[in-house]
Protein backbone atom coordinates (compact mmCIF):
# COMPACT_ATOMS: atom_id res chain seq x y z
CA UNK A 1 0.00 0.00 0.00
CA UNK A 2 2.75 2.76 0.48
CA UNK A 3 4.67 1.96 -2.26
CA UNK A 4 1.15 2.22 -4.34
CA UNK A 5 0.49 5.28 -1.91
CA UNK A 6 4.23 6.89 -3.11
CA UNK A 7 3.47 6.07 -7.01
CA UNK A 8 0.05 8.04 -6.35
CA UNK A 9 1.87 11.14 -4.64
CA UNK A 10 5.08 11.26 -7.28
CA UNK A 11 2.26 12.11 -9.92
CA UNK A 12 1.29 15.59 -8.32
CA UNK A 13 2.85 18.88 -8.34
CA UNK A 14 4.21 20.17 -5.09
CA UNK A 15 0.87 22.30 -4.73
CA UNK A 16 -1.41 19.08 -4.85
CA UNK A 17 0.99 17.06 -2.69
CA UNK A 18 0.89 19.53 0.00
CA UNK A 19 -3.26 19.36 -0.29
CA UNK A 20 -2.43 15.58 -0.06
CA UNK A 21 -0.12 15.18 2.87
CA UNK A 22 -1.57 16.17 6.52
CA UNK A 23 -0.22 15.34 9.89
CA UNK A 24 -1.48 11.56 11.84
CA UNK A 25 -3.43 12.68 14.54
CA UNK A 26 -6.78 11.54 15.66
CA UNK A 27 -7.82 15.05 15.57
CA UNK A 28 -7.62 14.71 11.47
CA UNK A 29 -8.82 11.38 11.28
CA UNK A 30 -11.97 12.31 12.55
CA UNK A 31 -12.82 14.29 10.23
CA UNK A 32 -14.91 12.60 8.12
CA UNK A 33 -18.55 12.61 7.32
CA UNK A 34 -21.58 11.66 6.17
CA UNK A 35 -22.76 15.22 4.85
CA UNK A 36 -21.78 17.05 1.23
CA UNK A 37 -18.62 19.39 1.76
CA UNK A 38 -20.35 22.36 0.88
CA UNK A 39 -23.23 21.81 4.41
CA UNK A 40 -20.06 20.87 6.99
CA UNK A 41 -18.26 23.56 5.50
CA UNK A 42 -21.55 26.05 6.32
CA UNK A 43 -21.01 24.75 9.85
CA UNK A 44 -23.75 21.57 9.79
CA UNK A 45 -22.50 18.64 11.79
CA UNK A 46 -21.82 16.39 14.93
CA UNK A 47 -24.37 14.77 16.83
CA UNK A 48 -25.52 10.67 16.40
CA UNK A 49 -25.77 9.34 12.84
CA UNK A 50 -25.33 12.66 10.87
CA UNK A 51 -22.75 15.76 10.41
CA UNK A 52 -19.28 15.00 11.18
CA UNK A 53 -16.03 15.05 13.49
CA UNK A 54 -15.45 18.96 14.16
CA UNK A 55 -15.28 20.43 10.70
CA UNK A 56 -14.78 19.84 7.24
CA UNK A 57 -13.07 16.91 5.35
CA UNK A 58 -8.98 17.72 4.61
CA UNK A 59 -7.03 16.53 1.71
CA UNK A 60 -6.61 17.08 -2.14
CA UNK A 61 -10.32 17.21 -4.00
CA UNK A 62 -10.93 14.23 -6.84
CA UNK A 63 -11.99 16.47 -9.16
CA UNK A 64 -8.06 18.06 -8.97
CA UNK A 65 -6.76 15.28 -10.33
CA UNK A 66 -5.85 14.82 -14.17
CA UNK A 67 -6.67 11.41 -16.20
CA UNK A 68 -2.57 10.57 -15.38
CA UNK A 69 -3.17 11.02 -11.60
CA UNK A 70 -6.61 9.93 -11.99
CA UNK A 71 -4.98 5.96 -12.92
CA UNK A 72 -2.59 5.99 -10.39
CA UNK A 73 -5.19 7.16 -7.73
CA UNK A 74 -7.10 4.17 -8.50
CA UNK A 75 -4.58 1.76 -8.66
CA UNK A 76 -4.18 2.86 -5.10
CA UNK A 77 -8.18 2.65 -4.26
CA UNK A 78 -8.22 -0.60 -5.76
CA UNK A 79 -5.51 -2.10 -3.56
CA UNK A 80 -7.16 -0.54 -0.15
CA UNK A 81 -10.57 -1.64 -0.97
CA UNK A 82 -10.93 -5.07 -3.05
CA UNK A 83 -12.11 -6.53 -5.68
CA UNK A 84 -15.19 -8.17 -5.39
CA UNK A 85 -17.91 -7.24 -7.43
CA UNK A 86 -20.85 -5.26 -6.01
CA UNK A 87 -18.48 -4.50 -3.13
CA UNK A 88 -15.60 -2.58 -2.35
CA UNK A 89 -14.06 -0.43 -5.40
CA UNK A 90 -16.44 -1.03 -7.68
CA UNK A 91 -19.05 0.12 -5.38
CA UNK A 92 -17.78 3.01 -4.39
CA UNK A 93 -17.59 3.50 -8.61
CA UNK A 94 -21.16 3.18 -8.61
CA UNK A 95 -21.20 5.45 -5.22
CA UNK A 96 -19.54 8.07 -7.25
CA UNK A 97 -22.13 7.81 -10.05
CA UNK A 98 -24.96 8.54 -7.50
CA UNK A 99 -23.78 11.64 -5.89
CA UNK A 100 -22.85 12.50 -9.85
CA UNK A 101 -26.49 11.90 -10.64
CA UNK A 102 -27.85 13.60 -7.55
CA UNK A 103 -26.19 16.53 -8.65
CA UNK A 104 -27.80 16.42 -11.82
CA UNK A 105 -31.28 15.40 -10.31
CA UNK A 106 -31.82 18.61 -8.16
CA UNK A 107 -29.07 18.30 -5.75
CA UNK A 108 -26.70 21.11 -7.28
CA UNK A 109 -23.15 22.14 -6.54
CA UNK A 110 -23.51 20.64 -3.18
CA UNK A 111 -23.52 16.83 -4.69
CA UNK A 112 -21.03 15.18 -7.24
CA UNK A 113 -17.41 13.57 -7.16
CA UNK A 114 -16.22 17.38 -6.98
CA UNK A 115 -17.15 16.84 -2.84
CA UNK A 116 -15.00 13.80 -2.19
CA UNK A 117 -11.71 14.58 -0.86
CA UNK A 118 -8.31 12.12 -0.27
CA UNK A 119 -5.79 12.46 2.58
CA UNK A 120 -2.35 11.04 3.32
CA UNK A 121 -2.37 11.16 7.50
CA UNK A 122 1.09 10.48 8.30
CA UNK A 123 4.26 9.51 5.17
CA UNK A 124 2.92 6.45 3.56
CA UNK A 125 6.25 4.27 4.52
CA UNK A 126 6.29 0.49 6.06
CA UNK A 127 7.82 1.61 8.80
CA UNK A 128 5.86 4.43 11.34
CA UNK A 129 1.93 4.51 11.48
CA UNK A 130 0.04 6.53 8.85
CA UNK A 131 -3.85 6.62 7.19
CA UNK A 132 -5.26 6.41 3.88
CA UNK A 133 -8.85 8.70 3.91
CA UNK A 134 -10.68 9.02 1.45
CA UNK A 135 -14.53 10.17 1.51
CA UNK A 136 -17.02 12.46 1.03
CA UNK A 137 -20.90 12.50 0.93
CA UNK A 138 -21.88 9.24 2.23
CA UNK A 139 -18.45 7.74 2.32
CA UNK A 140 -15.75 7.24 4.30
CA UNK A 141 -12.56 4.86 4.06
CA UNK A 142 -10.56 5.18 6.72
CA UNK A 143 -7.27 2.17 6.78
CA UNK A 144 -4.53 2.83 8.87
CA UNK A 145 -1.40 1.27 7.99
CA UNK A 146 1.59 0.22 11.19
CA UNK A 147 4.96 -0.92 9.93
CA UNK A 148 3.79 -1.91 6.61
CA UNK A 149 0.44 -3.78 8.23
CA UNK A 150 -3.21 -2.92 8.13
CA UNK A 151 -4.18 -1.89 11.57
CA UNK A 152 -7.85 -0.78 11.14
CA UNK A 153 -10.23 -0.46 8.68
CA UNK A 154 -12.43 1.52 10.50
CA UNK A 155 -14.44 3.80 10.65
CA UNK A 156 -16.03 2.56 6.99
CA UNK A 157 -19.42 4.49 6.23
CA UNK A 158 -21.85 3.70 3.66
CA UNK A 159 -24.88 5.94 2.41
CA UNK A 160 -26.67 6.15 -0.88
CA UNK A 161 -29.17 8.02 -2.82
CA UNK A 162 -30.84 7.38 -4.37
CA UNK A 163 -31.35 3.80 -3.33
CA UNK A 164 -32.88 1.32 -5.73
CA UNK A 165 -30.77 0.58 -9.27
CA UNK A 166 -30.29 3.64 -11.46
CA UNK A 167 -29.08 4.34 -14.64
CA UNK A 168 -25.81 6.70 -14.79
CA UNK A 169 -22.48 6.87 -16.79
CA UNK A 170 -23.35 4.24 -19.35
CA UNK A 171 -24.16 1.51 -16.67
CA UNK A 172 -27.19 0.14 -14.15
CA UNK A 173 -25.67 1.26 -10.76
CA UNK A 174 -27.34 0.08 -7.80
CA UNK A 175 -24.29 0.17 -5.31
CA UNK A 176 -25.72 -1.14 -1.52
CA UNK A 177 -27.72 -3.98 -3.58
CA UNK A 178 -25.35 -6.96 -1.70
CA UNK A 179 -25.66 -5.14 1.60
CA UNK A 180 -28.63 -4.89 1.93
CA UNK A 181 -30.16 -8.09 0.66
CA UNK A 182 -27.76 -9.99 3.50
CA UNK A 183 -28.90 -8.04 6.05
CA UNK A 184 -32.62 -8.78 4.97
CA UNK A 185 -32.16 -12.82 4.34
CA UNK A 186 -30.17 -12.57 7.90
CA UNK A 187 -33.64 -11.09 9.56
CA UNK A 188 -35.98 -12.90 7.60
CA UNK A 189 -34.07 -16.30 8.19
CA UNK A 190 -35.24 -15.91 11.89
CA UNK A 191 -38.13 -18.03 13.82
CA UNK A 192 -40.99 -15.71 15.35
CA UNK A 193 -39.83 -16.22 19.05
CA UNK A 194 -36.05 -15.52 17.49
CA UNK A 195 -37.13 -12.26 15.77
CA UNK A 196 -39.48 -11.26 19.29
CA UNK A 197 -36.15 -11.72 21.07
CA UNK A 198 -33.76 -9.58 18.69
CA UNK A 199 -36.14 -6.29 17.97
CA UNK A 200 -35.60 -3.50 19.70
CA UNK A 201 -37.84 -1.71 21.92
CA UNK A 202 -36.86 1.86 20.60
CA UNK A 203 -36.84 3.17 17.45
CA UNK A 204 -33.51 4.36 15.58
CA UNK A 205 -34.16 7.20 13.00
CA UNK A 206 -30.19 6.79 12.43
CA UNK A 207 -27.04 5.62 13.45
CA UNK A 208 -26.41 5.14 17.18
CA UNK A 209 -22.51 5.80 16.49
CA UNK A 210 -22.50 7.78 13.37
CA UNK A 211 -19.84 10.59 12.85
CA UNK A 212 -18.42 12.34 15.71
CA UNK A 213 -19.67 9.07 18.09
CA UNK A 214 -15.92 7.63 18.08
CA UNK A 215 -14.82 4.90 21.04
CA UNK A 216 -18.82 5.44 22.48
CA UNK A 217 -19.40 1.58 22.57
CA UNK A 218 -22.18 0.71 24.22
CA UNK A 219 -21.45 -1.93 27.31
CA UNK A 220 -24.46 -3.83 27.43
CA UNK A 221 -25.56 -5.80 24.19
CA UNK A 222 -29.19 -6.16 22.54
CA UNK A 223 -30.81 -8.29 20.96
CA UNK A 224 -30.52 -12.27 19.92
CA UNK A 225 -27.38 -13.65 20.50
CA UNK A 226 -25.91 -15.41 17.35
CA UNK A 227 -24.78 -18.40 19.47
CA UNK A 228 -28.46 -19.59 19.76
CA UNK A 229 -28.85 -19.96 15.53
CA UNK A 230 -28.67 -23.00 13.58
CA UNK A 231 -25.34 -23.06 11.42
CA UNK A 232 -27.39 -21.63 8.35
CA UNK A 233 -28.96 -18.71 10.48
CA UNK A 234 -25.40 -18.17 12.02
CA UNK A 235 -23.75 -18.60 7.90
CA UNK A 236 -26.51 -15.80 6.79
CA UNK A 237 -25.12 -13.20 9.78
CA UNK A 238 -21.60 -13.85 8.44
CA UNK A 239 -22.35 -13.23 5.12
CA UNK A 240 -24.08 -9.51 6.50
CA UNK A 241 -20.62 -8.94 8.29
CA UNK A 242 -18.76 -9.77 5.07
CA UNK A 243 -20.44 -7.14 2.81
CA UNK A 244 -18.82 -4.31 4.35
CA UNK A 245 -15.39 -6.22 5.79
CA UNK A 246 -15.14 -7.19 1.85
CA UNK A 247 -14.81 -3.42 1.24
CA UNK A 248 -11.19 -3.57 2.16
CA UNK A 249 -7.75 -5.55 0.29
CA UNK A 250 -8.63 -8.89 -0.37
CA UNK A 251 -6.20 -10.72 1.76
CA UNK A 252 -7.05 -8.42 5.02
CA UNK A 253 -10.71 -9.16 4.78
CA UNK A 254 -9.99 -12.77 4.86
CA UNK A 255 -7.87 -12.44 8.26
CA UNK A 256 -10.43 -10.00 9.45
CA UNK A 257 -13.62 -11.77 8.84
CA UNK A 258 -12.07 -15.02 10.43
CA UNK A 259 -11.32 -13.17 13.87
CA UNK A 260 -15.15 -11.95 13.47
CA UNK A 261 -16.05 -15.35 12.65
CA UNK A 262 -14.48 -16.87 15.87
CA UNK A 263 -16.20 -14.18 18.02
CA UNK A 264 -19.45 -14.80 16.35
CA UNK A 265 -21.38 -16.72 19.25
CA UNK A 266 -20.52 -14.05 21.58
CA UNK A 267 -22.25 -11.36 18.52
CA UNK A 268 -25.54 -10.17 18.86
CA UNK A 269 -28.64 -9.72 16.43
CA UNK A 270 -30.51 -6.75 16.75
CA UNK A 271 -33.30 -4.61 14.84
CA UNK A 272 -36.11 -2.45 14.73
CA UNK A 273 -38.82 -1.44 12.14
CA UNK A 274 -39.85 -4.21 9.60
CA UNK A 275 -37.16 -7.06 8.91
CA UNK A 276 -37.49 -5.81 5.15
CA UNK A 277 -35.29 -2.95 5.78
CA UNK A 278 -36.97 -1.19 3.16
CA UNK A 279 -39.00 1.46 5.57
CA UNK A 280 -38.28 5.07 7.13
CA UNK A 281 -36.91 4.23 10.63
CA UNK A 282 -35.62 0.26 9.85
CA UNK A 283 -32.89 -0.28 11.64
CA UNK A 284 -30.13 -3.51 12.32
CA UNK A 285 -27.10 -3.81 14.36
CA UNK A 286 -24.77 -6.33 14.55
CA UNK A 287 -22.68 -6.02 18.16
CA UNK A 288 -19.47 -8.34 18.62
CA UNK A 289 -16.69 -8.40 20.86
CA UNK A 290 -15.03 -6.43 18.13
CA UNK A 291 -17.30 -6.19 14.95
CA UNK A 292 -20.24 -3.59 15.43
CA UNK A 293 -21.96 -2.61 12.21
CA UNK A 294 -25.31 -0.36 11.86
CA UNK A 295 -27.98 0.17 9.01
CA UNK A 296 -30.80 2.94 9.40
CA UNK A 297 -33.02 3.34 6.73
CA UNK A 298 -33.56 7.34 6.11
CA UNK A 299 -35.65 9.52 4.23
CA UNK A 300 -35.24 11.07 1.25
CA UNK A 301 -33.40 14.22 0.78
CA UNK A 302 -32.57 15.56 -2.43
CA UNK A 303 -35.30 12.43 -4.01
CA UNK A 304 -38.52 11.00 -2.93
CA UNK A 305 -37.66 7.61 -1.57
CA UNK A 306 -35.81 6.51 0.98
CA UNK A 307 -32.29 5.76 1.70
CA UNK A 308 -29.88 3.92 3.88
CA UNK A 309 -26.72 5.26 5.96
CA UNK A 310 -24.95 2.44 7.47
CA UNK A 311 -21.13 2.13 9.29
CA UNK A 312 -18.80 -0.69 10.36
CA UNK A 313 -17.19 0.21 13.42
CA UNK A 314 -14.53 -2.07 15.39
CA UNK A 315 -14.58 -1.53 19.06
CA UNK A 316 -10.54 -2.76 18.59
CA UNK A 317 -8.93 -1.37 16.19
CA UNK A 318 -11.28 1.98 15.08
CA UNK A 319 -8.57 4.28 13.69
CA UNK A 320 -6.04 1.48 13.99
CA UNK A 321 -6.44 1.45 17.49
CA UNK A 322 -5.60 5.50 18.22
CA UNK A 323 -7.55 7.00 20.88
CA UNK A 324 -5.97 10.14 21.56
Amino acid sequence: MARLAQDFQATLGSDLQAQLQQEYSLANAKLWSNLPQGLLSGGMGGGPGGGGGTGPRIGLNLADLNDTQLAAFNKLLTAATGTIKGLGYDEIQQHLNADDYLAANGGGSDYGRAGYYIAFLGTPADTGTWEFQFGGHHLAVANTYTNGVLAGATPSFRGIEPNGAFDYNGSTNQPMAAKEAAFAAALTALTADQQATANLSKTYSDLLLGPGQDWAFPTTKEGLQVSTLSADQKNLVLAAIAGYVNDIADDDAVAILKRYENELDETYLAYSGTTALTERNDYIRIDGPSVWIEFSMQRGIVLSGNHPHSLWRDRTTDYGGTKA
